[in-house]
């Protein structure tokens, strides 16, 4: 998986293709390729490394063609070296293939096309595909159709068993280029004379408006001034050109040093954003059109479960903690990847959510879509419009969060976290929640982007924290209540950019296990912001300080850790509703802040890459 890039058109091709490379790098980055199509010459230019590396090697050996294909890899199969990254080209020297996904049944076509004559440089599953391709349009597509490569694809991509998304080139096809998907995004961008194509839009941002989104099962062949897309039982479809606003796909570090703190210090911004136009004019309750639902068919639901992998998992736990406090019904939050494949029994009332920031998430679309398949409501939080995500749910909300670049999510957390206590309090005021609290709750919602302004002024003293344990080997994050999914994704950002190993757990869990790990070097990060358990949190503050261990008390209660915690981050005491957010700003500063002090890249984390789109 990672980033696709292909052009077609009237202009030279390896500069728009480096172009779209650099602005896709963030999806992942082990190694970059090329390979461009010009008087029946098929070049290619493959590198391990950064695309830099790529860009410096095409640059020294310049060659001019008007359409090429090109990827940015993360490895599935075989490690990093400059024969398994892509594009692969076909034994014969015929076909050129950039492939995101995963084949799994490679290893058979692999042997088919090894029985055919067919050899192999890679240990790619990308490889096997490329001769299937080749072999197909060798013998098995009518040498006189001017849809002789089209065809080929087709009939190869009927014996693939996986996900893909493929762009596809032939040394006897300099006028034609072909897109196919399946569970991996690609997207067609039209321009004058010239058509651009991607596996994100930001792949060919401010070189095409307008856009044509393939679907699953769907195959386009494409030239400079032309489009037209089939099924894989070869069914022609009309084709549906979007247009796309570039104010929202932008991405640039606008003056920061890195895309992380650039987007952890424009919260607030986003914030505001998410709130705006969501507020009802007594101010009592939130107004979500998106979700596509009357209030009636809302007050009938009396299950809620919330889908989603990763750090949207911890959003989706604290939506868990926000409707059941609130709304009164039970939530389940699952697993994505583990979703789709129980056969939990699910009560026809029951509503499902699936949280995803790229709106790509392959395992979070297959628990969708699963959803969809058992006959019930899906609705989607994302912060990707035109999204697969965003074009197969029921309804949903947008996050309008601006383009997320950073590997390690961290304004997408806070707007679908602040998302979700929107919902909560939409369905709330349906039931039994008073007209006082839902303004109570609201009141904390317009002045959250001013308490999160104030907190990232604590930044010089966190970065001075982030010093002092930057070069620890273990941490422990603990939290109650709202505050648990905390503990979960401190832990987890400290791991994405930083290489340090950490964990988050409930407090009341660590006498269970975890306090076997607390000495001097496994410093302690505990919350304690909810007035009726500072006690308790405090009994476990000293059981750490009992054990000689180095604490960190994120805590609107400062006075009640004096003398316990090493270091203080004292944050102001707000409503409860918003308190998940406040807090979660300490620690995306802790955990960038000591990866920086560790020489990290904190953009680009290794081993990590944005957008999973491979189960």
């Amino acid at each position: 998986m990672c980033g696709i890039t292909g052009y077609i058109g009237t202009r030279n091709a390896a500069p728009i293709l480096i172009e779209g490379l650099c602005k896709l790098e963030y999806r992942g980055y082990d190694s970059a390729g090329l390979a461009l199509l010009h008087n029946g010459v098929l070049d290619v230019k493959k590198k391990k490394g950064r695309v830099a590396v790529l860009a410096s090697e095409v640059q020294s050996k310049p060659f001019y063609a008007t359409m090429g294909i090109s990827h940015t890899r993360w490895a599935t199969h075989g490690g990093v070296t400059d024969a398994n990254a892509h594009p692969h080209i076909s034994s014969d020297g015929n076909i050129a293939l950039v492939h995101n996904g995963i084949i799994e049944n490679y290893e058979n076509i692999r042997k088919f096309c090894e029985s055919k004559g067919y050899t192999f440089k890679s240990q790619t599953d990308s490889e096997a595909l490329a001769n299937l391709i080749a072999y197909h349009y060798e013998y098995r597509t009518n040498k006189d159709t001017k849809n002789r490569l089209l065809e080929a694809v087709r009939k190869a991509l009927a014996h693939v068993e996986g996900t893909y998304g493929i762009a596809v080139l032939s040394k006897f096809h300099e006028d034609e280029m072909i897109a196919a998907r399946k569970g991996s995004p690609l997207i067609i961008g039209v321009g004058k004379d010239e058509h651009l194509v991607a596996s994100d839009v930001l792949g060919f941002a401010g070189r095409a408006n307008r856009v044509i989104y393939l679907e699953d099962g769907q195959i386009a062949s494409i030239t400079k001034d032309n489009c037209e897309i089939i099924t894989m039982g070869n069914k022609p479809i009309d084709l549906v050109v979007n247009d796309i606003d570039w104010e929202l796909e932008t991405a640039d570090m606008g003056g920061a040093s890195s895309f992380m703190e650039k987007e952890i210090f424009e919260q607030p911004k986003v914030l505001e954003n998410a709130i705006r136009g969501r507020i009802s004019d007594d101010s009592s309750t939130s107004v979500l059109n998106g979700l596509n639902m009357t209030p009636n068919e809302l007050r009938q639901v009396d299950r809620i479960i919330f889908c989603a992998c990763g750090t949207a998992w911890h959003a989706c736990m604290l939506a868990e903690y926000y409707i059941e406090k609130y709304v009164r019904i039970p939530v389940e939050v699952e697993y994505a990847s583990e979703f789709r494949y129980k056969n939990a029994p699910l009560d026809k009332s029951t509503l499902v959510f699936v949280v995803s920031q790229s709106g790509e998430t392959i395992d979070t679309l297959e628990a969708l879509r699963e959803s969809k398949r058992k006959g019930f409501k899906t609705l989607a939080i994302t912060n990707s419009v035109g999204s697969t995500i965003s074009r197969e749910s029921d309804g949903g909300l947008y996050q309008y969060a601006g383009k997320e670049v950073g590997v390690a999510s961290t304004k997408a957390f806070t707007s679908q976290v602040l998302i979700s206590l929107l919902v909560a309090l939409y369905m709330a005021r349906m039931r039994d929640l008073s007209f006082s609290a839902g303004k109570s709750i609201v009141d904390s919602i317009i002045s959250l982007p001013e308490h999160v302004k104030n907190v990232l002024k604590l930044a010089p003293q966190i970065k001075q924290i982030a010093k002092k344990y930057a070069y620890k080997h273990d941490f422990l994050f603990l939290g109650r209540l709202g505050e648990f999914p905390l503990a979960l994704e401190g832990a987890l950002k400290l791991k994405e950019i930083s290489y340090i190993h950490a964990e988050g757990y409930p407090a009341a869990e660590m006498k269970h296990g975890p306090i076997a790990l607390v000495c001097p070097e496994c410093p302690t990060v505990i919350f304690a912001n909810t007035e009726e358990i500072i006690p308790k949190l405090v009994s476990n503050a000293q059981e750490i300080k009992a054990r000689k261990g180095q604490l960190i008390a994120i805590t609107d209660t400062p006075e009640s850790f004096e003398g316990l915690a090493d270091d203080i981050i004292a944050l102001p005491k707000v409503h409860e509703a918003i308190m998940p957010i406040v807090a979660t700003i300490p620690i995306q500063l802790l955990a960038y802040y000591v990866a920086l002090e560790r020489g990290c890249d904190v953009d680009k984390p290794r081993n990590l890459a944005k957008a999973v789109t491979v189960e």
